[in-house]
């Protein structure tokens, strides 16, 4: 019997996760087998044809919400990868047990707090700013860009972390003693071995702030429209096959960032075990 159900078990498990990324990924394929129909039908599949993303390129008002949603992303990738990376240095650094613990506190506030109430209290917050400047239309680029910054760093902090506790500082210190200035060491001795993990978190961040809706909608003004808020404003009324286009080649970005990210991690770990040996 127990032969049985060693048996068993594994087949069960198999089947499992194959329910499951059924159940996630289906309504991606059907989403991007639709982006490649011929009609405006969005449940008769009527032929292949590139019609839709012809028209998708058409749409101003998409096109510059994507410009809009790119350019936002990959400044939140820069700010929060620059300061996450010195906050993770500095939090490393630190010997006073208590402050680090606090902080990796506050850094995990972000992650676990309900992003509806981020986006409202970093909405209030801008709002109470704008009216000290006298300023009532103070929502747009510049509070999207540090509301995203805020939700994405601990993302940074938290993979840049792990790679220093991993390094060998005694080589660090080698390096000082040789005649090597402090920030001419980090970069030459420090940066290449927690490189896989800056790069994490960029690329986390980047994704993160690609697809954000919840802060973006309390904390986006009239003059800066993103692509998730476009999307949602066309909910109200019939959503066309442009749009899953669009969605689609959104999609097939992020898939390959995720894939180049998991290529550099393995050859990283790899390196690491082979100069530890």
């Amino acid at each position: 019997r127990c032969n049985y159900m060693k048996k068993k078990t594994p087949f069960i498990s198999k089947l499992y996760v194959a329910l499951i990324f059924v159940f996630l990924y289906a309504p991606i394929l059907v989403m991007m087998l639709f982006s490649l129909n011929s009609t405006s039908s969005t449940y008769i599949f009527s032929g292949f044809s590139t019609h839709w993303y012809n028209e998708m390129f058409k749409d101003t008002v998409a096109v510059q919400a994507l410009k809009n949603t790119v350019l936002l992303a990959v400044c939140t990738a820069l700010v929060s990868t620059v300061l996450g990376v010195l906050a993770a240095v500095g939090l490393f650094n630190s010997k006073s047990k208590l402050y680090k613990s606090a902080m990796m506190t506050t850094t995990n506030i972000p992650m676990m707090n309900p992003e509806i109430v981020t986006g409202i209290a970093m909405m209030l917050l801008f709002v109470f700013a704008g009216s000290l400047v006298n300023k009532s239309d103070i929502l747009g680029f510049w509070t999207l860009l540090i509301a995203h910054v805020t939700f994405a760093l601990p993302y940074v902090i938290l993979n840049v972390i792990p790679k220093l506790k991993q390094f060998d500082m005694h080589v660090y210190e080698a390096a000082l003693d040789l005649g090597c200035k402090p920030i001419k060491a980090f970069f030459k001795v420090v940066m290449p071995e927690i490189l896989s993990g800056i790069i994490t978190g960029c690329v986390m961040s980047f994704t993160l702030s690609l697809d954000d809706f919840i802060i973006s909608y309390f904390t986006n003004g009239p003059s800066y429209q993103t692509l998730p808020i476009y999307i949602f404003s066309m909910t109200k009324k019939r959503v066309k096959p442009d749009m899953y286009a669009l969605s689609t080649l959104m999609f097939i970005s992020i898939l390959v960032l995720l894939v180049l990210m998991n290529i550099a991690q393995s050859k990283a770990e790899k390196k690491g075990k082979r100069e530890a040996k």
